[in-house]
């Protein structure tokens, strides 16, 4: 109802009509349908209504066939026209079964002699393809196949042109790049016509498959921060090469890829690479982002480049990125962002089929559970098809280890488990974990990838908010703490968050939380206990940052690391710096050195983590040999055993110190209190201290 007179096929048997008041009182007796041919379609009034914001709504029924894909104008009495646009026809069962098409040559499929060109679109009009090489543009008419295909072949060599599509919708020409391509131009203007041949993407490296999600070690890193300081030896700063660079002065340093390798991490979590819309290729230094905002789902960013004006350059700059991570051992998993896009109007996917691609009610209004005002709507057969089809061209393509989806509350169950399992084809150890917070969109609750579906998913992992509520305190409310910043009430919910929350039936097995007190988003854990423990100095800080450290790499479960949680990363208190600058969000490897003591501490703890099992648990039924103590209501005893593997931890967020009789020998595997000996029964607990132990 922005227009004076809207018309919207919402059925192949119903059309909605808004007539403004101003024209004739939104008054009309009789409509038709007429189509390009001038052939007439009588439509019946089925229901008249008049409208709070000044618009009388119609409901019509159509009396005879609808050809979808053909353009109608809608007539009223007055003889005033208006297009009809095709909305939620396009979410009808018969729309998804007649125009479903499950081939797999959607986009550009390019031979020296014959290039052919297929897009997915059955409410379209027309579409055309223009192609441009050395500045000569030429235009190809695309023609209708069955399921809503429209196909042309380019009977030449046109590898290299750049090719966009104008596609004729509602009565409208837009331009769009090609949505099934992996190679564009800079900012992503055009996509580019590329010779597979001509693509060179390295060997893929066979590492040891993991037995289980709980011998993952994660750690959050975004490629511009880990190498956006000066002065530290990388000659590629805030670059996919960038990020893997290693050469003397880093490793004198210790800092960029050199640094990354001497944590002992097992998997690093890339912020999202693939493009997004709110940054300048051209001008890279001008906008900063974390990227959650996405364009083209198949396209690296050319942001992290070294060359976007290259359609391939980005292509395999990331692949060798791959690579040089796993020679390293280190595995590469994608933060994916399949729940809203950076501009609903401009994305691709909507230019191709308006409104199919997004979640919406029955007045038109788009969810919001995103709280970006575009939902996607991953229940449509093409749309699920899309979003798993291009997973497993990223698994294909790249050889990446898993994926971690932003806000995957609003993603569908069903979606979430076919790329499970299509990924863990291709490689049986792949991660599928997200955001599975049960957000408002318009999806049904049932339906959401959400903790409240766990259950439905066997195999996909979500963020534990308990464990980060109770252990780190209050996300939204500084001043809140949690166990590991000295609310010793909360020792009880500790004990849960240590067992994943299995025990309580947050999950149904430890493969499924991914426990943590930090990640990009909100506070940093350094700067909230600036404020919730403004009282202590920063040697108690220190030894907190290690406390928490702790019981996220000891829980069981997949304990997941921000960068520079390691050594007190700050954000200058800053809760979300998602687009300001290199200054706020840099890892900062000065800073690093002033707190290398809790990077040697963090580095003890995974390396205990993966060399004893006990803390690697991954079944229900092995909570069994889980267990708790406290000593006087304050400091928490955990033990845990696998086989003959059997460790304790103490967990002491309090200024006190506390004896404990172990009554059995023990030798000490950390003691950042440093009051015992190697080998003891009785245990000195220093304050703010984490003591792990071995029997």
């Amino acid at each position: 109802m922005k227009e004076p007179y809207e018309a919207y096929l919402d059925d192949y048997d119903i059309l909605n009509v808004y007539m403004s008041k101003n024209f004739f009182n939104g008054s009309s007796r009789i409509f038709h349908l007429k189509d390009t041919q001038d052939h007439i379609i009588p439509l019946t009034i089925q229901s008249m209504s008049d409208l709070y914001n000044g618009y009388t709504h119609y409901r019509l029924s159509i009396n005879g066939m609808i050809n979808v894909g053909e353009e109608y104008t809608l007539y009223d009495e007055h003889c005033k026209r208006a297009v009809c646009h095709y909305s939620h026809i396009v979410k009808t069962n018969r729309f998804n079964d007649e125009f479903f098409y499950d081939g797999n040559d959607l986009g550009c499929l390019y031979a020296p002699a014959v290039t052919t060109f297929k897009l997915w679109s059955p409410v379209a009009y027309r579409i055309q393809l223009c192609l441009e090489s050395d500045g000569k543009r030429e235009i190809h008419e695309m023609e209708r196949k069955d399921r809503g295909i429209y196909e042309v072949r380019v009977n030449k060599n046109i590898s290299g042109y750049h090719y966009t599509f104008m596609v004729r919708t509602n009565g409208q020409w837009k331009e769009t790049i090609d949505p099934y391509s992996s190679f564009c131009t800079q900012n992503g203007l055009a996509s580019v016509v590329v010779d597979p041949k001509t693509l060179s993407i390295p060997q893929k490296i066979k590492l040891k498959p993991m037995k289980k999600a709980t011998d993952a070690i994660i750690y959050e890193a975004s490629i511009r921060d880990m190498t956006s300081q000066a002065n530290i030896g990388v000659d590629h700063p805030k670059k996919f090469v960038g990020f893997t660079e290693e050469n003397e002065k880093t490793r004198a340093l210790n800092t960029g890829f050199s640094y990354l390798k001497s944590l002992g991490i097992t998997h690093v979590q890339l912020l999202p690479v693939f493009d997004f819309g709110s940054v300048d290729e051209v001008y890279p230094n001008i906008f900063y982002n974390w990227g959650y905002d996405p364009v083209a789902h198949r396209c690296l960013e050319g942001y992290y480049s070294t060359n976007p004006k290259d359609a391939l350059c980005r292509v395999e700059e990331f692949a060798q990125l791959v690579q040089n991570c796993h020679m390293a051992g280190i595995r590469v998993n994608l933060d994916l962002v399949f729940n809203h896009v950076y501009e609903k109007e401009n994305y691709p996917l909507e230019k191709l089929v308006p409104d199919y691609y997004f979640l919406m009610n029955q007045q038109g209004e788009f969810s919001n559970g995103s709280y970006c005002g575009n939902d996607i709507d991953t229940q449509q057969r093409m749309s699920h098809k899309y979003f798993v089809d291009t997973c497993k061209r990223i698994v294909e393509w790249f050889d990446v280890d898993g994926f971690r989806f932003d806000l995957m509350g609003i993603l569908d169950v069903d979606l979430v488990n076919e790329i499970e399992q299509e990924c863990r084809k291709l490689k049986p150890d792949f991660m599928v974990y997200g955001e599975g917070w049960n957000m408002p969109s318009f999806l049904s609750e049932d339906r959401r990838a959400s903790q409240l579906n766990q259950h439905k998913m066997e195999h996909v992992g979500h963020f534990n908010d308990y464990f980060r509520e109770h252990i780190r305190g209050s996300n939204g409310e500084l001043e809140r703490k949690g166990y590991s910043n000295g609310a010793v009430e909360m020792i009880e919910a500790a004990s849960h968050a240590l067992c994943g929350c299995v025990d309580i039936g947050y999950y149904d097995n430890m493969e499924k939380t991914i426990n943590y007190v930090e990640c990009h988003d909100n506070h940093t854990l350094w700067d909230k206990n600036r404020v919730c423990c403004r009282e202590e100095g920063r040697e108690i800080r220190e030894k907190r940052q290690v406390l928490a450290n702790a019981m996220v790499l000891l829980a069981q479960g997949v304990p997941f690391l921000h960068a520079g949680q390691e050594f007190g990363r700050t954000k200058q208190n800053l809760g979300n710096s998602y687009n300001r600058s290199d200054n706020y969000n840099c890892i900062d490897y000065q800073r690093r050195d002033i707190h290398i003591k809790i990077v040697n501490d963090t580095k003890k703890l995974i390396s205990i983590r993966k060399e004893h099992e006990c803390f690697r648990l991954s079944t229900k039924e092995e909570l069994e040999n889980v267990s708790f103590n406290d000593i006087e209501g304050s400091a928490l005893v955990y033990y845990t055993k696998k086989d003959d593997d059997s460790c304790g931890v103490i967990f002491n967020p309090t200024n006190r110190y506390f004896n404990y009789d172990l009554n059995a020998d023990a030798r000490i595997l950390f003691d950042n209190g440093q009051c015992n000996s190697s080998n003891t029964n009785k245990i000195l607990v220093a304050p703010y201290s984490v003591i792990v132990f071995k029997f």
